[in-house]
């Protein structure tokens, strides 16, 4: 492994990218730096991933995956901004409801197939589609396409959808009101295309390594359930010749520190920094600890459905728990790796939007956790008559850990008694998306870099609203941003009334703290939304 820091600047935080097709002399053909060999890529995951279907993925893993296998109309570069993907570009009419993409001719799948408009028809309708179900369409409706609404309903059929092929090489999308953001959610893997033929002769099998047909940078070669996931060269790609990185293995480590051992002995380029390690490393390796702001919110959902508990049914108590955790001490102490207090769902880092300072935020701690006090007192709790709860996250060191203090806090200042548990990834997700759950962990990194894409999980109707928190002025103010041309008043809003009704309690805003050997050139550290591309990376030679 190569441990310079030269190298770490010149690789990690190259923004340059790959454009040309010869690699002589094996240097990279931009940068002039020594290619490695071996261009293999290895990372570690917390956890099995849900799928590689592009319509049916929900993790954020899983969706890693799903970049580098599908290619949809855009991609990101390095810095988050929109470039060129199977589309070579888009127009819009007057009124910004008609988007026309145009794709590119030399697209193809992985099985040499071209790939056609009529491929993101059929994706974007079996993604609404009532008999998928997908977990994710909602997206669908929330991209304000045409008659979403009712086709996921089962009221209209799936050819009512606003998308339409008008050639093979034209896609065009109607939507049912101007969103300015549009051509941002097309980066989303619930837009990317689906080989129809495929999908309809293996069914929910079309995903094994046998069977699946994709038009990425990169064919599934390898999957070995809760073990690792193998992705390798496409040579059907239409950049392949600009593409260095020939394999792409994620190992699923579900502990932290087990992932850091093998880390350091070489075994990978990358994995996630355990909880509180973030110091010792940046000063023992500071060419390879990295830390950089993400456009995700670490946040607990209180079980506000009929099969929640009484007690959370008061705002008294859910803003007493809120109060009493103290983000500094989690932050700094607990995870310790540049992550920020959260006071609001939405992070600093959202695009053209500022969230308001709760009154909270203002408070020391101290006076919150007096607050907090009377606050439960007055809802009936206290030394004698305990607040008890379950509080649920999925398996991970850095989650029990926060948890733990979380729980501490909770016991110490207000005398709460709470039994903690956890549950193995896809379990978690089954158990709390069915209401069965008193107090869970969440977490929400963005589709898109805006605000809707925190605020509107918010919804009545959000597929994501796992605590059932329903507010008719909500709904009222993330249906009136849709369509406004001064978002800002009305998502401010949206978050006042989250502080006010605390449906969630916003623990931190992430950061991306990693172990990132110096040897991986090209790492997007400057996109928050941390979509990255296998194929924009490359491996520095020793």
């Amino acid at each position: 492994m190569q441990k310079k820091t030269r190298l770490f600047v010149a690789g990690l935080l190259s923004s340059t990218f790959i454009t040309g097709t010869a690699f002589a002399g094996g240097t990279h053909p931009t940068t002039g730096e020594p290619l490695a060999d071996d261009q293999t890529f290895i990372y570690r995951v917390l956890d099995e991933h849900t799928s590689v279907d592009p319509q049916v993925v929900e993790d954020v893993s899983g969706s890693e995956i799903v970049r580098d296998l599908f290619e949809g109309l855009m991609n990101q570069d390095a810095d988050g901004n929109l470039v060129p993907g199977v589309a070579t570009g888009y127009t819009a009419n007057e009124d910004n409801t008609v988007y026309t993409f145009t794709l590119r001719d030399n697209a193809k799948w992985s099985n040499g197939d071209p790939v056609t408009a009529s491929d993101f028809v059929f994706a974007w309708q079996r993604a609404a589609s009532p008999e998928l179900a997908s977990a994710y369409q909602w997206y669908i409706e929330l991209m304000s396409i045409e008659n979403a609404s009712a086709v996921i309903a089962g009221d209209k059929p799936l050819d009512a959808l606003g998308v339409k092929a008008l050639d093979d090489l034209t896609f065009e999308v109607t939507l049912s009101a101007p969103l300015p953001y549009f051509p941002q959610m097309t980066t989303h893997s619930t837009t990317f295309p689906a080989p129809q033929k495929v999908v309809e002769m293996h069914g929910d099998a079309w995903i094994k390594p046998e069977n699946i047909v994709s038009n990425g940078a990169y064919v599934l070669t390898e999957h070995l359930p809760q073990e690792r996931s193998t992705r390798e060269r496409n040579t059907m790609y239409w950049d392949n010749d600009a593409t260095i990185i020939d394999k792409v293995v994620a190992l699923v480590i579900n502990d932290e520190n087990v992932a850091l051992t093998r880390y350091m002995a070489g075994e990978l380029d990358r994995t996630e920094m355990p909880a509180g390690q973030f110091p010792r490393m940046s000063k023992e390796h500071p060419e390879e600890a990295i830390s950089f702001p993400r456009l995700c919110s670490y946040y607990y959902t209180f079980n506000l459905s009929d099969s929640g508990p009484e007690e959370f049914k008061d705002v008294r108590v859910r803003k007493a728990l809120a109060l009493t955790v103290d983000r500094k001490i989690i932050t700094e102490n607990v995870m310790a790796g540049g992550q920020t207090e959260a006071f609001s769902f939405a992070p600093v880092a959202t695009a053209g939007f500022e969230p308001p300072e709760a009154k909270m935020a203002s408070m020391s701690q101290a006076e919150r956790d007096a607050m907090a006090v009377e606050l439960l007192a007055e809802a009936g709790f206290g030394k004698d008559n305990p607040l008890k709860f379950n509080m649920m996250y999925n398996t991970s060191e850095g989650h029990k850990k926060i948890a733990v203090a979380m729980s501490q806090m909770w016991k110490q200042k207000l005398g709460v008694e709470v039994e903690l548990s956890n549950q193995e990834w896809k379990v978690f997700l089954e158990t709390r998306g069915n209401q069965d759950f008193e107090l869970a962990r969440g977490a929400w990194c963005g589709d898109y870099n805006e605000a809707s894409t925190f605020l509107d999980l918010m919804d009545s109707e959000s597929g994501y609203n796992d605590g059932k928190f329903e507010s008719a002025r909500v709904d009222e103010l993330l249906a009136s941003a849709k369509t406004s041309g001064d978002t800002t008043p009305l998502y401010t809003e949206v978050e006042q009334i989250i502080a006010n009704e605390v449906p969630i309690i916003p623990i931190y805003h992430y950061a991306g703290v990693y172990m990132m050997d110096s040897d991986v050139g090209n790492w997007p550290v400057n996109n928050v939304q941390q979509n990255w591309y296998s194929k924009d990376l490359y491996k520095i030679a020793e």
